[in-house]
Formats: structure tokens, C-alpha cells, sequence
């Protein structure tokens, strides 16, 4: 961790945190405006400084975190949850937004997003066209 004075760029950070992958996923997301600091979309070279709030948007999910430590360098992910301290009002969201997700997969059928169907299913979907 660098505990620098001076802050930290907000790419580099969302990298080292774990959010992205990879850097170049992490510009792409904070010059798409799906990266917010202190509710103001920035730009890819912005410093995070210890104690502002980022808003990151990652698909349908949002995380509201505090920025606790910096860092430059991507390292495991115990160390990585130790920059950021997540809001009770976030990870509330977040699990409301994910128990959502698992009651509509019951909705649409076991099968969805598991590839493609069986020898097995393909036979009963011939079937069941056929009127059969």
C-alpha cells in the first residue's frame, strides 16, 4: 500500500482494488461515466485521494465505497479489500439486486445460461413441435 500525499490515479487504484481485471477495462469503464468520485464523473487521469467515495458500476451492479487506502500495485485480494470500505446502504442494495437475479433465474427455467441443451432436452423440444 503507498499511503502517497498526493493521491493516487483513479484507473491504477480500481485496478489494484480488484474492480477491473485489467487497467485498459478500468479506463474504458471511468471514461464511459460508470466510475463516479464524489458523485462527478471524472476523467481517467484523476488522483483518489484517502477518504473519497466512489460510485462504480459494473453491469447491473453498483458499489458505493470509501476509499480508505492507495495503492499503485495490484495485490492479492486480501489486500485489495483493505483500500475500500463498502456502505451498509451499498452492500444492502447489492444483495436485494442479487436474491432478485436468483428468483427470476426460477422464472425463466433451470436451463438458462447453462449452454447448450442435452442429446436428451433437443428430443423433447422435437417432440414437443412435432405436437407429439
Amino acid at each position: 500500500m503507498n499511503d502517497t500525499a498526493q493521491g493516487v490515479r483513479i484507473d491504477k487504484w480500481l485496478w489494484a482494488a480488484r474492480f477491473y481485471k485489467t487497467r485498459s477495462l478500468a479506463q474504458t469503464a471511468v471514461a464511459g461515466g460508470k466510475v463516479r468520485l464524489n458523485d462527478d464523473r471524472v476523467k481517467v487521469a484523476k488522483e483518489v485521494k484517502v477518504g473519497d467515495m466512489l460510485r462504480i458500476r459494473i453491469t447491473e451492479y453498483e458499489w458505493q465505497v470509501a476509499v480508505t487506502a492507495l495503492s499503485e500495485k495490484r495485490g492479492s485480494a486480501e489486500v485489495a479489500r483493505t483500500l475500500y470500505k463498502e456502505t451498509d446502504e451499498s452492500i444492502a442494495r447489492r444483495l436485494v439486486q442479487i436474491a432478485d437475479r436468483r428468483a427470476q433465474a426460477g422464472v425463466w427455467g433451470e436451463r438458462e445460461g447453462k449452454g447448450r441443451p442435452t442429446k436428451r432436452e433437443r428430443r423433447e423440444v422435437e417432440r414437443f413441435r412435432r405436437g407429439e
